[in-house]
């Protein structure tokens, strides 16, 4: 089944809201368990850079795993930024996390020295996936780990449609509709692999995790 694109920007005040009620709670935590699991040895104590974190619930996850880290995440969707503030803001991490609106690669990025770069659900939002592994390029330094997780699209339109049935049951109809239009517009593990070659990054392993995500993880060289 071919790549069908969906619109870049979830900044819709409806669909943010509903992201922001959403109980992500299990692949939330399950990001940040394989995070560590992927990188065991790594004392985070600097500078995080989350890309696509709209309403910061991973970014909130992370922060609480990692209590020394600081984090600033991005994202392109200001409806998607207003929620996330007011979720960090009541959490009691405004002092170790910084939302910042910008769009990729157009918007310049605070140039800290970050020690991790992270991205969930980001990818297969992009029309142009080099903008993510730009952005890493850019913004890693050598030695910098990443972790990217997204969807992985399905062989068939079909299979799209089952798996909503099985993982959105229940769910409000704009993340029903979102959750297929995503399973769409996701990549395929080779289609990845081209991309990291491109970008420089042909050692960054990309790895299926479940039926229907996949993660990519490496060390910036």
């Amino acid at each position: 089944m071919d790549r069908i694109a969906e619109p870049e920007l979830m900044d819709d005040w409806e669909q943010a809201r509903a992201y922001a009620l959403a109980d992500f709670e299990e692949p939330h935590d399950k990001f940040v368990e394989m995070f560590r699991a992927t990188y065991p040895e790594l004392t985070l104590t600097d500078w995080v850079l989350d890309l696509g974190c709209g309403p910061a619930d991973v970014t909130i996850r992370f922060a609480r795993a990692y209590h020394e880290a600081r984090i600033i995440g991005v994202d392109g969707a200001k409806a998607m930024l207003s929620f996330g503030k007011e979720a960090v803001a009541q959490a009691g991490l405004n002092g170790r996390i910084e939302l910042l609106h910008a769009y990729l690669p157009s918007d310049a990025l605070p140039k800290a020295d970050y020690q991790v770069i992270i991205s969930n659900s980001l990818l297969h939002h992009l029309a142009d996936p080099a903008a993510l592994w730009c952005a890493i390029s850019d913004y890693g330094r050598t030695g910098t780990r990443v972790f990217v997780m997204d969807l992985m699209r399905p062989h068939s339109r079909a299979q799209a449609e089952a798996f909503v049935e099985i993982y959105a049951d229940g769910e409000p109809e704009i993340l029903r509709r979102d959750f297929f239009r995503s399973l769409l517009a996701a990549y395929r593990p080779e289609e990845i692999a081209v991309q990291l070659s491109a970008a420089g990054f042909g050692d960054f392993a990309i790895e299926p995790v479940s039926d229907r995500h996949l993660t990519i993880t490496g060390v910036c060289p």
